[in-house]
Formats: structure tokens, sequence, C-alpha cells
């Protein structure tokens, strides 16, 4: 028996059902498929980890943490964006410990964005980045990335900025391309905003996931840049434990104090044993700068598996994921593609139209290699026998 209540209201978001990603998983459990569909790993994490946790709960740390998290991690996090980077962040001010990088871009868009505030965003994008704007009253203006290299066009969004734009959120690297900023966006970007009171909210959880040797652009790289803008990052991307649900946010100690009023009411403080784990194991350096070639390897695997496949791969430069073009040799929707894969063949993937508002079909899907060989080696073969409809 379902529970109905008397009481009348308005929905904040009366479009928003649910997502795409569940749909995909329940009818993967149905069908039992391999998952190449979700961008967390399958595999462990480091048992060092898991033994820190276990060991700051032994030693009674299970309380709350700090409301912008523990001084050690904090420390861990500053001295790691300086030797990156070269910029330096003030531990007290400028660093927040979050639940989750998706609590602090909830907490970074609801403390810096007003009502009736614009705020730019690039297509296809993660899907929580519009519905977060909108909850504060704001418009979400978006711009879609050039197809197929994923490229930014720097002159729609000069067309985009009015006087009431009042945020750009950057996604480098980016989920679901896989493609990444260069140096030359930085410039276009910096000259962009100078002399605005533009803020950028750079969502970086694939940070230390960039390929063929290429460093990662991130905005802390760029002086003018870190400046104005909030950066985000993933405790659980970079160490194959996203449902520790632990992240983190750095800014300008002005942008951060707005920050933490809505943290320290959302969440006020991150998982505490996790904390003290994640502060231990960063004083090997080798724990992050490991990540891309472990990750490229994958990369490079899934896409001699799928040489032979009828799908033409487009190339990762960065994060979890690469993009598969079926469109020379059928002409079903993406969703219907994705469908037909997992009930046809059991193997799941992400329609790339679930990324953008208004369903932009690309004939293109959303391929993860985080995860072992062995489920990239079922996948890869699985889809190397799909046939053309």
């Amino acid at each position: 028996m379902t529970l109905r209540t008397p009481v009348k209201f308005r929905s904040k978001l009366p479009d928003v059902g649910t997502t795409i990603f569940t749909v995909i998983g329940q009818l993967s459990a149905q069908h039992n498929a391999i998952n190449l569909s979700q961008g967390a790993p399958n595999f462990p994490c480091d048992p060092q980890l898991v033994a820190g946790v276990t060991r700051a709960m032994q030693d009674n740390h299970n309380q709350y943490a700090p409301m912008t998290g523990l001084h050690a991690l904090k420390e861990r996090i500053v001295q790691k964006i300086s030797d990156l980077y070269h910029t330096d962040y003030d531990v007290d001010n400028e660093i927040l410990i979050t639940a989750s990088a998706s609590e602090g871009l909830y907490s970074a868009i609801s403390g810096l964005v007003h009502p009736g505030d614009e705020v730019i965003y690039f297509e296809p994008s993660f899907d929580s980045y519009a519905p977060i704007v909108r909850l504060q009253g704001a418009t979400p203006v978006a711009i879609k990335l050039t197809v197929p290299d994923f490229a930014v066009n720097w002159d729609e969004v000069r067309a985009a900025i009015t006087p009431r734009t009042r945020m750009i959120i950057i996604n480098t690297p980016h989920n679901p391309s896989g493609q990444v900023f260069s140096r030359a966006d930085l410039e276009q970007l910096a000259a962009i905003t100078r002399n605005t009171d533009i803020v950028i909210l750079s969502d970086e959880v694939y940070e230390h996931v960039v390929f063929d040797g290429e460093p990662h652009h991130g905005m802390a790289t760029h002086p003018q840049l870190a400046e104005r803008s909030v950066i985000i990052s993933s405790f659980g991307k970079t160490y194959h434990v996203t449902g520790w649900r632990v992240g983190y946010c750095v800014a300008p100690a002005e942008l951060m104090e707005e920050i933490c009023k809505v943290h320290q009411f959302l969440m006020f403080s991150a998982d505490t044993p996790m904390q003290y784990a994640f502060a231990d194991h960063m004083r090997d350096p080798q724990s992050w700068l490991s990540l891309s070639a472990f990750y490229q390897r994958k990369r490079d695997l899934l896409h001699t598996l799928l040489a032979e496949s009828p799908f033409r791969l487009l190339p990762s430069a960065g994060s979890f994921f690469m993009l598969a073009d079926y469109s020379h040799f059928s002409e079903e929707s993406d969703s219907e593609m994705v469908k037909r894969l997992i009930t046809d063949y059991g193997v799941a993937t992400i329609p790339l139209s679930a990324f953008y508002t208004d369903g932009t079909d690309n004939k293109l899907i959303r391929l993860s290699f985080a995860k072992d060989e062995a489920t990239l080696r079922a996948g890869a073969q699985a889809l190397c026998r799909v046939k053309p409809r």
C-alpha cells in the first residue's frame, strides 16, 4: 500500500525524474550485464587504506571532524597542489574537506549563485550541474561542445555572457567525453573573465587521470584563474573508493567563506575515519602520481580489444571514459542502442544523450574502462559480436 499525502506542494524540479543511470542499472541487473557503464572501479582499493580507516575507528576517531576538515589532511592537499601546480593555498582558510565532490559542487553553487543569476556550463555534462543551479533560482545556460572533438567554442562563450553571468562551470578531464583542457583553453578562459565578477567552478575530480604524458591544465596552474576559481576534487576517484564519499574544495578565502556557510549546515563535516586514512595515505605522492599510467593501460587495453568491433572509438585524453560511435552501422537512437546491447549482448554502456538537457543524439555511447581486466575483456568480447541493424 502506498501512503498518500493530502499536502499540496509545488516541485522545485518538476521535470527531473529517475536518471538514466538508475534505469540502465536496473535493466543491467535484470540481464546480469557486464558493467562498462558506471564510472566506478570494480577492483579493490589499496588494503592500506582500509587498514587506515579501521585503525582510525579503533583509535576512537569516530566523532565529528572539524567543520572544514582534518588539519593534517588539508596540509597534505596544500602540499600536493603546491608541488604539482605551483600555487599556494592557506590551509586554514582556503581548503574544505567535503562529504563527496558532489557536496562540494552543491555547496559552491548554493553559496555563490543567487536568484536571477546565470551560470554557463558545457554539454554534454555531468547531470547535477543544471539542477543545482535551478535550485538556487538561477538560470543554467548550456553551451554545446563541438563534436567529435568536444572542444569549447570560446566565441560562443563570449556571446553567452551577460551582466547576469555569475559563474562558468568547467569539467576537465571531461566526463563523459574524456577530453581535457589545454593551456590555450586556460588563456581563453582567463581573457573572457578578466575584469569581471565571474566565478569559475572547476570540476577536476579526474585531475590525476590524464594520458599520453600530458600535464593536467587545471585552474590552479594559472595564477589569474586561481584567483577566481573554486576547484573540486575527489578522494573517491583518486583512490578507487567512490562509496566513501569524501572530496575536497579549494578556493580563495573570500569565496571559501561563503561556501563554508552552506557546508556547515548541509553536512557540517565529512566522515572522520576516512579523513585520517587519506591523510596517512597521502604521505606517498605515488598514490596519485601512478594513476595516469594505471588507467592509461586500461584505456589502451580496451581500445585494442575493440579493434575488431563495429564501433569507432573516439580518442580519450583523460578520465575513466571513452566514447564509441556507431552511426556508420545503425540508425538506432543511442538509448535504443544501449538497451539492445544490454538485452541482446549482455553489456551495459551509457547513451551520450543522457548528458544533454535536450537529449541531443550524436549516435555515441560512453564506455567506462575503470574495471578489472576480466570485465574489460568480457565487455569487449560482447561488443565485438554486435551486428548492424
